[in-house]
């Protein structure tokens, strides 16, 4: 049993949501905004954290931009609007994955017990080794990126596939490759999330971009030079 917590203003949606999590043998503890989400965050643990964008008192996104200081809590964000900006603003600030509404509650309920079950089972092997490529420098140990001795701030997802691409540089990787060890092999969403973490990732590596190759009709390779 996980613990989880549901924050929409729309009633009918939180118990939807309790009715199948229960189902499922979770315990769900709801809010009704972000400030309510926040305050509940500080109290109590959780292993997941589903959130509405579109709420009063504070949105989604600033509330999870408050939460992601004090705990790294995976959080999988709802949304009536599915554009690429709403996508890509909520995986820069954190966000594990992203379900745009109507959704289905059995689809929804198999993206929880994947983003649960990943964090549980996966952890990051122990790696002391320190790469470099010139002025950028990959700690996996310490969990940082830094370029030219200065830190990169990157997101808990953005660090593990950019670690992943690292560990296996030189070699060419497939979608379906990066997506099943990143994400998990029982990922449910669609490839689309591997584009937009890979766009962060060159925004975030800024002239060391380069080194991360788009290999069409394959996937991508991140190379030494």
């Amino acid at each position: 049993m996980y613990k989880l917590l549901v924050v929409d203003d729309e009633k009918m949606i939180r118990e939807l949501i309790k009715k199948y999590a229960t189902f499922e043998g979770h315990e769900v503890t709801e809010a009704e905004d972000g400030m309510e989400a926040i305050e509940k965050c500080k109290m109590n643990q959780f292993d997941l954290i589903i959130m509405d964008v579109m709420m009063p008192e504070l949105d989604g996104f600033s509330a999870c931009r408050e939460i992601r200081k004090f705990t790294d809590t995976p959080v999988l964000m709802l949304s009536a609007r599915g554009e690429e900006y709403d996508r890509i603003h909520g995986f820069e600030i954190g966000v594990d994955d992203y379900v745009v509404k109507p959704f289905s509650p059995k689809e929804l309920m198999m993206r929880v017990n994947a983003i649960i079950k990943r964090g549980k089972v996966k952890e990051e092997a122990a790696n002391k080794d320190v790469v470099c490529f010139q002025g950028l420098k990959v700690d996996f140990d310490a969990r940082l990126v830094s370029i030219d001795e200065k830190n990169i701030e990157m997101t808990p997802k953005e660090y593990e596939l950019f670690f992943y691409m690292v560990r296996n540089r030189g070699i060419a990787l497939s979608r379906e490759n990066l997506i099943s060890n990143v994400w998990g092999y029982d990922y449910y969403g669609d490839d689309r999330t591997l584009d937009t973490h890979i766009k962060l990732l060159r925004k975030s590596l800024g002239e060391y971009a380069r080194l991360i190759v788009t290999l069409r009709g394959v996937g991508y390779r991140f190379e030494e030079k």
